[in-house]
C-alpha cells in the first residue's frame, strides 16, 4: 500500500446545506453525480460529501484507497487485514461500475479499496475527477 489517501468523505445529513456551506468557504467545481454523494477536487486528492440516503453517510468519516487494477483491492485488504486491521467488506464489483472493499484500522476508522475505471491515477498516485460532459 502506498503511503497516500486518495479521498476522504464525511457522512452528512443534508446533502444540499453541507455542498451549499463548503461552497460559501470558497470551494468550486463540485461534481454531484447523484442526490446522494458529492466531489471537490482538493488538490492530488478528491473530497467527498455523502449523505444517509440509501444507507450510506452521516454521521462520520471515511478514508479511500484508490488502486491502479481491480484486482489489487483484494490484495491490499489482505495486506491490511495481515497488518492487524479488520476487513468489513470484501472486494466486489460496486454499482458506480469499479471494484471496492473496506477495511478497518485498529482503532476502527474504515478505509475504503477502490477501483475506479473513471478516475484513473496519476503516476503519484494523485486521483482527478474527470471532466464532467
Amino acid at each position: 500500500m502506498e503511503q497516500r489517501i486518495s479521498l476522504v468523505t464525511l457522512g452528512v445529513n443534508d446533502l444540499d446545506v453541507s455542498r451549499s456551506f463548503y461552497e460559501a468557504l470558497g470551494w468550486r467545481c463540485a461534481v454531484q453525480p447523484d442526490a446522494e454523494v458529492c466531489f471537490f477536487q482538493a488538490g492530488s486528492m478528491v473530497f467527498a460529501l455523502w449523505t444517509a440516503l440509501g444507507g450510506h453517510g452521516a454521521p462520520g468519516i471515511e478514508l479511500a484507497y484508490n488502486v491502479r487494477h481491480p484486482e489489487e483491492v483484494a490484495t491490499t485488504l489482505d495486506e491490511a487485514e495481515r497488518a492487524g486491521g479488520r476487513v468489513l467488506r470484501p472486494s466486489a464489483t460496486a454499482s458506480w461500475g469499479g471494484t471496492s472493499g473496506a477495511f478497518a484500522d485498529p482503532d476502527g476508522y474504515v478505509w475504503e479499496v477502490a477501483h475506479n475505471p473513471d478516475w484513473p491515477l496519476g503516476e503519484d498516485g494523485s486521483v482527478r475527477i474527470p471532466p464532467q460532459e
